[in-house]
């Protein structure tokens, strides 16, 4: 009985399936070890923390101090009356800190920062804030996009200990002002990241996959006979991959335009710039990663071990600033975020040739500099 099991056909394939697996450390790796540490990310960003940490932008330079006992700011008056701790920050402008302490539901602690209008647009089109707060004759005037539910908490959270605390009250001692300035939604945040995200995805799987796969299959092998260079066959995948990507997003576009009253707000020459700098880095980063790899399984792996902790990291869904402070700086030099935060920024910011010079030299100087070294090892089978 033991040798008929033994000798059996579903025995003899399980056994060299095992075998197979463990000869192949990478397949071990991306399929136990990657999950684990994608895991891990999403655990670092989403995990709640114990104290829910609010920015708060608060317009001009007298409203988070006590000016004198006849011009009160009631702002910080309130700061004041609760102790609110002050610092300057590393720009030079004023910051306070108030902590509401619950038991139950964890501590939130709300950093009021001074600042001008125009900076606080900024960080708000960002998503380093959600809400701004102006005042104007002892009157607190709470902007924000009345659609953003985090928005709406926090005036809700705000308003009530302000008005249950202070003093200096009025007969309305806030006033909702919505902002309808063009960017500040989530959806302007999420449409040129995933753009960014479509030029990585479609590269690396359009390219590198289709190379790994045809070597697999020994196509690329008969390619060899033929009066042929390297360099043409390859470029001519990044062309094809460039046209298509550039319809992709142009639809992508279109719909969000139509569905959602999307505009550029900035130079669209600078944005087809970073655009084609973005599908050259990737572009490359596909070359190098095909070009030596003949097995499916590991070009899988490898493709996923470059798009899935950039998809994760470089903010495509929701800010960076999520992660810890330290991880920010490094997060920032992935090509991804950059190509997503130049996209962003020329989308909702309104920036220009200036502001994308940097990101654009970068991404297309990756994406040379890989292909090079990938049309180096390439290899036919």
């Amino acid at each position: 009985m033991i040798k008929r099991i033994i000798n059996s056909q579903i025995y003899q394939l399980v056994t060299a399936s095992g075998k197979e697996l463990i000869r192949e450390p990478g397949v071990l790796f991306w399929g136990i070890v990657f999950p684990i540490l994608m895991s891990l990310g999403l655990g670092i960003a989403f995990t709640n923390k114990k104290d829910v940490v609010i920015n708060i932008a608060v317009i001009g330079k007298t409203n988070l101090i006590r000016v004198s006992s006849d011009t009160v700011s009631v702002i910080g008056h309130f700061l004041e009356r609760n102790k609110a701790p002050g610092e300057t920050g590393k720009d030079g402008t004023l910051i306070r800190k108030f902590v509401l302490s619950d038991d139950k539901l964890g501590n939130t602690v709300f950093i009021f920062r001074e600042m001008s209008w125009t900076n606080a647009l900024v960080l708000l089109k960002r998503g380093n804030l959600n809400i701004v707060l102006d005042e104007k004759a002892g009157h607190v005037e709470y902007h924000f996009d009345p659609m953003n539910p985090d928005a709406q908490l926090t005036y809700l959270k705000l308003s009530k200990i302000m008005d249950d605390q202070d003093p200096v009250k009025h007969e309305s001692a806030g006033e909702i002002k919505p902002l309808t300035v063009s960017g500040t939604r989530y959806i302007d945040f999420l449409i040129p990241g995933l753009i960014a995200m479509g030029v990585m995805m479609s590269s690396l799987w359009g390219i590198s996959y289709g190379i790994i796969e045809r070597r697999s299959k020994k196509l690329l092998r008969r390619m060899v006979a033929t009066p042929m260079k390297k360099s043409n066959f390859l470029i001519a995948l990044i062309v094809v991959r460039l046209v298509m990507n550039f319809l992709e997003a142009f639809l992508l576009f279109l719909f969000a335009f139509a569905a959602f009253g999307i505009t550029i707000q900035g130079n669209i020459a600078a944005l087809i710039a970073i655009f084609i700098s973005g599908n050259l880095a990737f572009a490359g980063i596909s070359i190098f990663l095909s070009s030596h790899t003949a097995k499916t399984e590991i070009g899988n792996g490898l493709i996923n071990a470059i798009s899935m902790p950039m998809m994760v990291l470089s903010g495509i869904f929701f800010s960076y600033h999520n992660f810890p402070e330290w991880s920010i700086s490094v997060i920032q030099q992935l090509p991804l975020t950059m190509l997503a935060d130049g996209m962003r920024s020329i989308f909702i910011e309104g920036a220009g040739f200036s502001e994308i010079a940097i990101p654009v030299l970068v991404l297309s100087a990756t994406g040379v500099l890989f292909f090079m070294a990938g049309l180096r090892i390439f290899k036919w089978h």
